[in-house]
C-alpha cells in the first residue's frame, strides 16, 4: 500500500496519518486514492477497530489541495467527483472520527477535516478557506459541513474574506471541539481517544448513525427513526452493566 498515507494501529484506534511532510502533506489524487484504500478496509473492520484518527505528518495536517495539481486537474483525474466521493467515504465510516489538526489545514484539508465527527486543534493550528483566493469553489462537501459546524454568518465571514483562524479561535467557533497545548497535543489525543475506545463500540457506531440519518429530519421523524431502526442493546450491554453494580459495591 502506498506511504503517501500511513495507518498505525494503536489499542483498537486506527491512526491515518498525510505522509508528505516536503510538501506541507499537500492533497494529491494518489494521496487520495491512498486514503481511499485505507478507509474501505477500515469499513470492514468494525470490531477490531474503534476509532479512526486523521491527521498529518510533519506538524501541520495539511495546506490544501496541491496547486500543481490543480492546473492540470482534469487530466490528472478523469473521475471529476472522485475526491468528494473518497471525502464522503471517511464521513461514512462507521466508526467515530477524529481530525487532529496540527499547523495548517486550508480550503481542501479543511473539507477533509470536516469529514470528521470531532475536531481537535493544537493552539497552533491555523484554519482557512482560501477557495476564492484562487478563483475556485468548494465541491467537496465545506459549504455544507462548514455552516453546519460554525453557523452561516461565521461560514460566511471565512469564505468570503479568506482570513486564517487560530487553533483558539476555531474552538471559540465552534470549528473545533476540543483545544490542546502544543506541548500537551499527543497525551491530550491519547487521552481523548481512550475515553471514547472505553466505550462501547458498538453503541458509538449505531449512534453516529443515528446522528447522520436523522440529520435534517423533523423531530417526529427523528424520533420515528430512533424507535424503529434502533437494532438494540450492544452484545456488551449486560456485561458492562454488571461492572457498574461491582464497582458500586466496592
Amino acid at each position: 500500500m502506498s506511504d503517501l498515507v500511513l495507518r498505525e494501529n494503536r489499542g483498537g484506534a486506527a491512526i491515518l496519518t498525510l505522509n508528505r511532510p516536503e510538501k506541507m502533506n499537500a492533497l494529491t489524487k494518489d494521496v487520495f486514492a491512498a486514503l481511499e484504500a485505507h478507509v474501505d478496509a477500515l469499513a470492514r473492520e468494525r470490531r477490531t477497530v474503534g476509532l479512526v484518527i486523521v491527521r498529518g505528518a510533519g506538524g501541520n495536517f495539511s495546506s490544501g489541495y496541491d496547486m500543481e495539481e490543480v492546473l492540470s486537474y482534469v487530466k490528472a483525474n478523469a473521475k471529476p467527483h472522485y475526491n468528494s466521493e473518497v471525502i464522503e467515504k471517511v464521513a461514512a465510516l462507521p466508526q467515530p472520527v477524529i481530525s487532529a489538526v496540527q499547523g495548517h489545514c486550508s480550503t481542501g484539508a479543511l473539507e477533509l477535516a470536516l469529514a470528521a465527527d470531532l475536531i481537535v486543534a493544537s493552539e497552533s493550528a491555523r484554519f482557512c478557506d482560501a477557495y476564492g483566493r484562487w478563483g475556485l469553489t468548494p465541491i467537496w462537501g465545506l459549504s455544507l459541513r462548514l455552516p453546519h459546524r460554525v453557523g452561516t454568518a461565521k461560514a460566511s465571514e471565512m469564505m468570503f474574506t479568506c482570513h486564517s483562524y487560530s487553533g483558539s479561535e476555531a474552538h471559540e467557533m465552534h470549528l473545533a471541539n476540543y483545544l490542546y497545548p502544543d506541548a500537551d497535543f499527543e497525551a491530550r489525543l491519547q487521552a481523548l481517544a481512550e475515553n471514547v475506545l472505553a466505550n462501547s463500540w458498538y453503541a458509538n457506531a449505531l449512534s453516529k448513525r443515528a446522528l447522520v440519518e436523522s440529520d435534517g429530519l423533523s423531530l417526529r421523524d427523528s424520533h420515528a427513526l430512533e424507535l424503529f431502526k434502533n437494532e438494540g442493546l450492544a452484545p456488551d450491554a449486560a456485561q458492562r452493566v454488571e461492572r457498574f453494580f461491582l464497582r458500586k459495591k466496592t
